[in-house]
């Protein structure tokens, strides 16, 4: 092995224990308590290490958020496959939706870290338009053709996410909820879900 692959095979080893480092502050501490001294003191390395692979904290979390996105992604699109018509689809994809924020919360957390999403940032992250784009063409298969379906898809699909999103935030608010609140929760789900699916069919 020359020069340059040792280089750059000990800059990826420094790079992806940065990444470990911080994944596990976050689990401990939270999100919101990560800070590149932290992290440079985790690893043994002086901060101007941890500045030379990450321009700043959010950089990092940036990383964490595209992960997230397409960890939610690929269990969607698990959820849309074991299913053939878009109406049990879209279901299906709501409940993994639903499923994957509470069995990882830091990820949810994070990739929520400053609210829903604008379309700016869904345009400049592939990893969001991935997500966007799975439910996107479930909800475009369930509305009749028109003049405005564009708009109609665009319109329903934040809808939807916008709902999903509501709720499980206003489930993770209580951390020391009681199985009977988390039964509700699954039921308002429920219910959303089924009049989400029959406004879409008419």
């Amino acid at each position: 092995m020359g020069i340059a692959e040792r280089k750059q095979r000990q800059r990826e080893e420094v790079y992806a224990s940065i990444l470990q480092a911080a994944w596990q502050l976050v689990e401990k501490e939270g999100w919101q308590a990560l800070s590149i001294r932290k992290i440079a003191d985790a690893i043994e390395y002086s901060v101007p290490v941890i500045y030379d692979h990450f321009e700043n904290k959010e950089a990092i979390l940036t990383v964490f958020t595209k992960r997230g996105f397409n960890l939610l992604s690929d269990e969607l699109l698990k959820a849309k496959a074991d299913h053939e018509t878009p109406a049990t689809q879209l279901e299906a994809m709501a409940y993994a939706y639903w499923n994957f924020a509470f069995s990882n919360p830091q990820y949810y957390q994070l990739m929520y870290g400053m609210g829903m999403p604008g379309c700016d940032a869904v345009g400049s992250m592939p990893e969001l338009q991935r997500f966007t784009g799975s439910l996107k063409d479930v909800i475009e298969k369930m509305l009749p053709d028109s003049n405005d379906k564009g708009n109609l898809v665009f319109l329903k699909l934040n809808s939807f996410w916008s709902m999903l999103h509501g709720l499980v935030s206003i489930n993770m608010l209580g951390k020391k909820e009681t199985p009977h609140e988390h039964d509700m929760g699954i039921m308002i789900l429920k219910d959303f879900i089924k009049s989400f699916i029959n406004g879409l069919q008419g």
